[in-house]
């Protein structure tokens, strides 16, 4: 018996064409759903739509920014039109947007990038697809992919953090107005993820990636994979009394330790290790 069995499922994973998405996305399909992936990069949806196809998964790409309402629109009424409801959503999409700086040198605009690319997307997606879930029945799952910065302070990326956090709301309180329908809502907070986007390895100095296996509990960055296993127990009945949850994914990390200055006053989440000459510069 398969405990994770998804057959008959529908299942929509935004920002699902590559790195955690794409995986979360497979795993679904191995396990018998239908899957919708929506991905602003035309590139990657063509070449998920490509291997999808060849491993023979039931699957609807949308080149979608779901930044974009009218877009959003678009693809919900494309999933209407292919399945007629939905059973599981999975918002993954998010972004740093490469805004790292104090607080006080933020702009507007930046600002806003961040809110709709952290925040505002997932409302405008989950505001569409309730209609969907609802025709779907009972036992419907919302999964939010968030980030274990929802539980510490991050310094220097501030908005990022705070949309973060506001995540941890939106799931608790939208689980309750849900929670009558049948549909179940949940989050997901990875810690740092090795992915084709963000490579946390290749982006560690050589002369430090020995103490790698010291920097987290688990001895390890995350993987695609940790999130897609993660996401399959909170979108099947093994989860069934799970609800206004956020699962922290990230190996031990929130457990063990915090953000750090390094002796050059940098920061770091990597622990500084002065006894042997280490340190982040």
């Amino acid at each position: 018996m398969d405990a994770a069995n998804l057959s008959g499922k529908i299942a929509l994973v935004t920002g699902g064409a590559a790195g955690i998405g794409r995986a979360i996305a497979e795993a679904f399909a191995i396990h018998g759903a239908k899957i919708i992936i929506a991905d602003k990069n035309k590139e990657r949806c063509d070449a998920v739509q490509s291997d999808f196809e060849k491993k023979g998964y039931d699957a609807l790409v949308t080149h979608t920014d779901v930044t974009d309402t009218a877009q959003v629109q678009t693809m919900i009424s494309a999933v209407d039109a292919r399945f007629g409801q939905l059973n599981i959503l999975v918002n993954n999409v998010g972004d740093f947007l490469e805004l790292i700086k104090p607080f006080k040198d933020f702009a507007d605009d930046e600002i806003d990038a961040l809110f709709n690319a952290n925040l505002n997307s997932m409302f405008k997606v989950t505001r569409g697809a309730i209609p969907l879930l609802e025709k779907g029945g009972a036992g419907g799952s919302i999964i939010n992919i968030s980030s274990i910065e929802a539980f510490r302070g991050i310094p220097t990326a501030v908005v990022y953090s705070a949309f973060k956090h506001a995540i941890t709301g939106f799931t608790r309180s939208l689980s309750l107005d849900l929670g009558p329908s049948g549909i179940r809502v949940n989050a997901i907070a990875p810690e740092t993820t090795e992915t084709e986007q963000v490579s946390p390895v290749d982006m560690t100095p050589e002369k430090y990636k020995d103490h790698i296996p010291r920097w987290n509990p688990s001895g390890r960055f995350g993987k695609p994979s940790d999130a897609a296993g993660c996401a399959l127990f909170l979108a099947s009945d093994m989860s069934a009394w799970v609800n206004g949850a956020t699962i922290n994914l990230d190996g031990g990390a929130l457990a063990a330790a915090g953000w750090y200055r390094t002796p050059s006053n940098n920061w770091t989440v990597a622990p500084v290790v002065t006894g042997d000459g280490f340190g982040y510069s």
